[in-house]
């Protein structure tokens, strides 16, 4: 098979865990296959809604090694992220994730003790130069507390022809556009549950990666707006987003939103979040019913 193209919908894969805090590979191997099914384009591993920071190295090998072999005779593109703060085992991973078979990594810039951008530009410079495979470079300040400016993005994408680009600064289409500007050939997709999607579309980005839980309504909205229906799209993109704009206000909150409902829709079967995890209240759980029945015609097709 060729080279697989990287763009369109490509959720993060939700950790999946058993009631008692163990790792559940079955209901892991359930939800790929699910993601697959609906037709996501790609599907991206130990982002931060796959609880990577609470995950041994172990499991995250095995569920590497899955993510590979379900994907690999399909059309969707499989992304490991890699988000270690030492260069050398940043490194070491992605050649380990490319030799397992990985389409595309992602990398995490380094940014605990505060490391400079000289710093972490050669981290990056270092994961591109190890692997041949596409490298998304994440930008994630919200996140990470560490502004990489824009100008420094756009010189990655000067040197490195396999640079793509996960830019993420809420808001985020200042950033988007200087990118494009200094950069005009740069890949760009964008995360934050795909609040911005359509901006991102219609500014010349190349796909969303947000959450897996109703993958159905991205595919949706950007099938309207393909289509040539923008109105369609924007509409329903408001819907949507009324309810993730609430439940975006914490990453730890979104991932307990997106467990609950995943598990409601019988996909995997427990919704526990490894520790420290959000508590949701009768109202968050009342949304999630509500937000249930309102797109139940995209998620029960």
């Amino acid at each position: 098979m060729s080279q697989k193209i990287i763009g369109g919908i490509n959720p993060v894969i939700a950790g999946t865990f058993k009631d008692d805090g163990s790792l559940d590979l079955d209901s892991m191997g359930r939800l790929i296959d699910h993601e697959i099914k609906i037709g996501a384009n790609g599907i991206t591993m130990f982002g931060i809604a796959t609880e990577f920071h609470k995950l041994t190295d172990n499991e995250r090998n095995d569920l590497a090694a899955l993510l590979v072999e379900k994907v690999k005779n399909t059309d969707v593109f499989s992304v490991m992220s890699v988000t270690d703060h030492s260069t050398e085992v940043a490194v070491a991973r992605a050649k380990y994730y490319e030799s397992l078979g990985a389409d595309c990594l992602m990398v995490l810039p380094p940014f605990f003790l505060n490391p400079t951008i000289e710093q972490i530009k050669e981290h990056i410079f270092s994961i591109l130069e190890a692997v041949k495979i596409p490298v998304l470079v994440q930008y994630a300040p919200g996140e990470t507390k560490k502004i990489i400016p824009v100008e420094e993005m756009a010189t990655i994408e000067h040197k490195y022809k396999n640079a793509i680009f996960k830019l993420e600064p809420n808001p985020p289409m200042d950033y988007v556009r200087g990118m494009l500007k200094l950069a005009p050939d740069a890949k760009i997709l964008i995360g934050y549950a795909g609040l911005y999607m359509l901006d991102v579309m219609e500014a010349g980005g190349a796909g969303t990666m947000p959450g897996c839980s109703f993958t159905e309504v991205y595919l949706e909205i950007e099938r309207l707006w393909k289509s040539g229906d923008r109105q369609a799209a924007h509409e329903l993109h408001e819907k949507l987003m009324k309810y993730v704009r609430i439940w975006m206000s914490h990453p730890e909150y979104i991932i307990k939103v997106e467990k609950v409902i995943l598990k409601k829709r019988g996909i995997i079967d427990s919704d526990y979040c490894r520790k420290p995890e959000w508590t949701l209240t009768a109202k968050d759980y009342e949304d999630i019913d509500n937000f249930l029945v309102e797109f139940s015609y995209l998620l029960n097709k």
